[in-house]
């Protein structure tokens, strides 16, 4: 047979040989090395015989697929480890994920602490009895009696899901069997460094009304540093939690009286108006105007733009003197309304809308997180209405705003671009158009992209942007969707030059995705410590003495009138104590007035960043200070 590499070389090889054999026909180093491998594109097991000519990927723990592989073997793993210490437990589900891996559990007591350490003792075990991985097949219902002689009734219950004429894969490793369609690597002996990491509940199949299962979260590397640095990195992380910052901080809260739908606070609603601020000045500087549509519209309105067809589930409705309505999940029909409200020519195009729309949607109360998904949030939306020949030119002028923001805050981004989904409506042509437009916009920019086939909106193809903070965490916020369709649906128009009625193409875009979202962001990203230009208290005026009390609410006064946000710590307290409680509220900086200060005619400032900074003019310091918050500097 004729095995074709990644390099586009031929080597030619026995029938039957397994790419564990190719790999040690090439070096001994890189068999021990793979993992998996991938045949023709598709992720196969490294031990499976190859018989006929093929393209050949071996995968190591370098490559995604290879990491992937490796942690569905450790899911297996964690599985034995459980029915061999706790028999009666029944099995749901256990894949890889990013990071690790997790398995779904049915037992009637809850695990403890110290069962999660036996568990991870015995993985261990396992791993050193160096396990040989085995597939078999079964016919379906072969498979059914195969798992209700297990008594797995979860397993039961995914294969009767199965065609009928289905052939159901299983893997067994020593006693330990387990319905799965693999890969897996040869022996559990070429996993190492398990870690169990967190126990939460998970509903059967993700879904409400079933049984509510336990799920243990784990992971695994090939190296021990790999995984001791990660672990501090998930410290690190756990530290920058935006919902722990948020309360020390004060910026919002999460009440069970309302879940999922943010309080914010005063301090909160600072930083929130000063975000918002940003997003006008700068949508002012790239042309767009600024509108407001209803919380609340007619059912047949969205039936019209296809979102009752399509996003139903995930809205909230009511009815209004004898009609359904629905809360608007997203703020695209109303758009549709303000440019239908008037007459357009070619010469009012592009017409750039932006709007920052309260939306609600229906999320299971399982996948609320914070602010990062919640029921209610302000998407920072925009519609660009244009002309087909505008296309590119607007996708650019997006794209450079999306750079001037995320660079502002210091984020760095990739781009995805999703195609089109099974449920999509238009032509396959017009989908097809759409997206190489896409691609030309971003490729004449110089910026690369990845595909992420079929997961476009249900009307365009679309741009998501994944900002990477600073522990290297990404984060799907602003986003880009070319639309054909709604503009049909709603009969939108303009006047050409040629004095015909046609057609607009729109543009969705967000750029921070949602003012709650990017909050939950930049916490985590800068630690609650934000710059000057974005910090709710920019300024702790602090009193060494009560004799210079009046001076220091004076400082404050004409800070305040200078356009900087101050507070002043005018308790009985020690300086030390009131350094420190500024420091933990992450304020910029600190002015300590002292009776020398007030003679002087100086203040003596200390940074969050850079410590003392000695004695200044207010008048020194307010420019520095104003020059910092005018040039949003990091």
């Amino acid at each position: 047979m004729i095995i074709t590499f990644p390099d586009g070389s031929k080597r030619e090889y026995q029938n039957g040989m397994t790419a564990l054999d190719i790999a040690a026909s090439i070096s001994p180093r890189l068999a021990k090395a793979t993992l998996g491998c991938a045949i023709d594109g598709e992720r196969a097991d490294a031990f499976r015989p190859i018989e006929q000519d093929c393209s050949l990927k071996l995968l190591t723990f370098e490559d995604a697929d290879g990491r992937w592989t490796y942690r569905h073997t450790a899911s297996h793993i964690l599985a034995q480890a459980v029915k061999r210490l706790f028999p009666e437990t029944k099995l749901a589900i256990g894949p890889a994920i990013e990071n690790g891996f997790y398995y779904d559990f049915d037992r009637d007591e809850s695990f403890t602490p110290e069962d999660l350490e036996r568990i991870e003792k015995e993985m261990n075990k396992i791993i050193a009895e160096n396990l040989k991985e085995e597939r078999f097949e079964l016919p379906r219902a072969e498979a059914i009696a195969f798992m209700e002689e297990r008594q797995e009734p979860y397993k039961v219950e995914l294969i009767e899901d199965l065609p009928e004429d289905a052939i159901i894969s299983f893997y067994r490793q020593g006693d330990f069997v387990d319905l799965c369609a693999g890969p897996h690597v040869a022996s559990t002996g070429k996993v190492k460094n398990v870690k169990i990491m967190s126990i939460a509940g998970a509903y059967w199949r993700g879904s409400e009304k079933n049984k509510m299962l336990q799920r243990i979260y784990a992971t695994a590397f090939e190296k021990k540093a790999d995984l001791d640095a990660y672990i501090e990195k998930l410290e690190e992380a756990k530290k920058r939690d935006h919902r722990k910052l948020g309360r020390e901080l004060g910026l919002f809260m999460l009440l069970d009286e309302g879940p999922g739908f943010p309080f914010f606070l005063p301090k909160g609603m600072v930083l929130r108006n000063t975000l918002i601020d940003y997003w006008r000045e700068i949508h002012k500087r790239y042309g767009y105007v600024e509108i407001s549509t209803p919380i609340i519209l007619r059912r047949t309105l969205w039936e019209r733009s296809g979102h009752w067809d399509h996003y139903k589930q995930n809205m909230y409705t009511t009815v209004i003197d004898e009609e359904d309505f629905a809360v608007k999940p997203m703020n695209c029909p109303g758009g549709m309304l303000v440019y239908s409200s008037e007459p357009h020519s070619y010469r009012d195009l592009p017409l750039r809308c932006g709007e920052l729309g309260l939306v609600h949607r229906h999320e299971l109360s399982g996948a609320l997180h914070g602010l990062f998904r919640v029921r209610c949030f302000t998407q920072d939306d925009a519609h660009i209405f244009m002309t087909p020949e505008q296309m590119k030119d607007e996708i650019k002028n997006v794209v450079r705003l999306f750079d001037e923001v995320y660079s502002t805050f210091g984020l760095k981004y990739e781009i995805e671009l999703s195609t089109m989904p099974e449920d999509h409506i238009g032509t396959v042509e017009e989908w097809e158009h759409n997206q190489d437009i896409l691609k030309e916009a971003i490729t004449d920019m110089g910026k690369t992209f990845v595909i992420n086939e079929g997961d476009g909106a249900f009307y365009g193809p679309k741009l998501d942007f994944h900002i990477a903070d600073c522990l290297g965490r990404t984060w799907q916020c602003g986003t880009i969707q070319l639309d054909s369709q709604l503009p049909e649906r709603f009969e939108l128009e303009y006047v050409g030059a040629d004095g015909e009625k046609h057609r607009p193409i729109m543009i969705h875009r967000v750029v921070f995705g949602s003012i709650e979202r990017f909050i939950g962001v930049i916490t985590e990203h800068f630690a609650g410590a934000f710059p000057t230009w974005l910090a709710p208290v920019q300024v702790k005026v602090l009193p060494l003495t009560d004799r210079t009390l009046a001076v220091s609410k004076d400082i404050a006064d004409q800070l305040d009138k200078a356009g900087i946000r101050v507070e002043v710590d005018d308790r009985n307290e020690k300086l030390g104590y009131k350094i420190r409680e500024a420091q933990l509220q992450k304020v910029p900086y600190m002015l300590v007035i002292g009776d020398r200060d007030v003679e002087k005619g100086v203040v003596s400032v200390r940074s969050r960043s850079k410590g003392d900074l000695g004695a200044m003019t207010l008048e020194d310091f307010q420019t520095m200070i104003r020059e910092e918050i005018a040039t949003k500097a990091l």
